[in-house]
């Protein structure tokens, strides 16, 4: 069936709400890296859902946060511009029946550009039916939201009426992706993402906030199904240099062994996957850096 529908959708919160997790349900493939770390998410991702005559692009957005180098600058930025470039946002809360700071943030932004928005309640999973009542009330009398959804992004319950919320919100149009089409990331770029998703779930603390992924090399060997792929993992200090490889390499291993399994089911092939690790002292805070590493608030 023609696409003869779209809409283009910001998924925006704060960090950690579970804005990838929703966009992987949405998209029912792993767009985005998920883990229980804030600020997993640095850049703007896009999700494309084709279904019929409907295609709905999802642009998933770093947590809104307080920035504190050029890094949490180019997220913040992210964020903002993502809100009034969208036919809808899709701001995702908490089912805590208090609006904090970065939710306000953004709802003051809804408001000064009359952006239409849908209120998603996350994790609707963890709390009861009265609290659930309570914090639909209490963004109702913040905003005119079109419409409030509760789901829980990890277990599916309600994504498909989601869906049919925002179908309501596209617009005659002809498809603006290929309809086999998932996401707008380079192969490299995920390849980057899956690796750093290990780290982020592997590593303690402050590590991972200081860790950039870089594909050095990414070859299909000839005449063989294998493809070899070479990793730079840079980190900011020293010490954190010797964490990650672990003792023996123990550390390092595990995140290439998690990694690889990762990549050859999303990729379909096997992979020979070698990984080193670099320091880059303060690259968060190093203009140059950051767009070096594909951060760049030019794009």
């Amino acid at each position: 069936m023609e696409v003869t529908k779209t809409g283009v959708f910001s998924v925006v919160g704060r960090p950690n709400v579970g804005k990838s997790t929703l966009m992987n349900a949405l998209c029912g493939s792993k767009i985005a890296i998920v883990s229980d770390k804030p600020q997993t998410t640095r850049t703007r991702i896009t999700g494309v859902l084709t279904r019929g005559e409907y295609q709905m692009v999802f642009l998933d957005t770093p947590g809104l946060h307080k920035p504190r180098n050029r890094l949490g600058d180019f997220m913040v930025k992210v964020v903002n511009d993502t809100v009034t470039d969208v036919d809808t946002v899709l701001l995702l809360v908490e089912p805590v029946a208090r609006i904090g700071i970065p939710e306000q943030m953004l709802i003051d932004r809804i408001k000064q550009f009359d952006m239409p928005a849908i209120l998603v309640i996350n994790k609707i999973d963890t709390v009861e039916k009265e609290t659930l009542l309570e914090v639909m009330a209490t963004y109702a009398a913040a905003c005119d939201f079109l419409a409030v959804v509760p789901l829980s992004a990890r277990t599916g319950d309600g994504v498909p009426l989601l869906e049919e919320v925002l179908r309501g919100q596209c617009f005659e149009s002809p498809a603006l992706f290929p309809e086999d089409m998932i996401s707008d990331q380079p192969e490299r770029q995920l390849v980057a993402e899956i690796i750093r998703e290990k780290l982020l779930r592997l590593l303690d603390k402050e590590i991972p906030h200081g860790i950039a992924v870089e594909i050095e090399s990414y070859a299909e060997r000839d005449n063989s199904d294998i493809l070899d792929i070479g990793a730079v993992i840079y980190c900011e200090r020293k010490s954190h240099k010797g964490i990650i490889i672990g003792k023996n390499g123990a550390m390092l291993k595990q995140v290439g062994a998690l990694a690889r399994a990762d990549l050859e089911e999303m990729l379909g092939c096997r992979v020979y996957l070698q990984l080193w690790v670099k320091i880059k002292e303060g690259w968060r805070d190093n203009l140059n850096n950051v767009r070096n590493f594909g951060y760049d608030e030019r794009m």
